[in-house]
């Protein structure tokens, strides 16, 4: 009776990753970005951001299957300061927090858009808590 028990234990184990769920656990989903209030510079920001970031970065800097989201800890003010995003926009960034690859370098980018662009993404951030 023993070996029987064992038996249908080690049966359920085995059989159990390809059994299909109930649904009962939810589909983890990203979490929604708060949009800060935009006027003046921040909203001149967004629109360089969807012109010259978003195609990577996500409409809202949350990030794509091209490269990483900008509301995440490791760009933070403390970690990467904005000059980081300039030089990064200038001239290209060596991956080395994420496996997106290599930036390249953004040629048509103006130095007064990329204050903005600097400028939103900061704001996105203090929005959605990460400073």
């Amino acid at each position: 009776m023993r070996r029987i028990f064992i038996l249908a234990g080690a049966l359920f184990l085995v059989a159990s990753p390809v059994l299909p769920t109930s649904g009962a656990q939810a589909e983890e989903k990203a979490p929604k970005i708060v949009e800060p209030k935009l006027t003046g510079k921040l909203m001149l920001g967004k629109l360089a951001f969807g012109s010259y970031c978003a195609e990577c970065h996500g409409e809202q800097g949350g990030g794509t299957d091209k490269g990483p989201p900008f509301l995440h800890r490791v760009y933070h003010p403390g970690h990467h300061a904005d000059g980081s995003f300039y030089r990064a926009a200038k001239s290209g960034a060596r991956a080395h927090h994420w496996k997106f690859g290599d930036m390249a370098p953004v040629p048509k980018v103006t130095d007064p858009q990329l204050e903005n662009i600097v400028k939103y993404i900061r704001a996105l951030q203090q929005a959605n808590g990460l400073f």
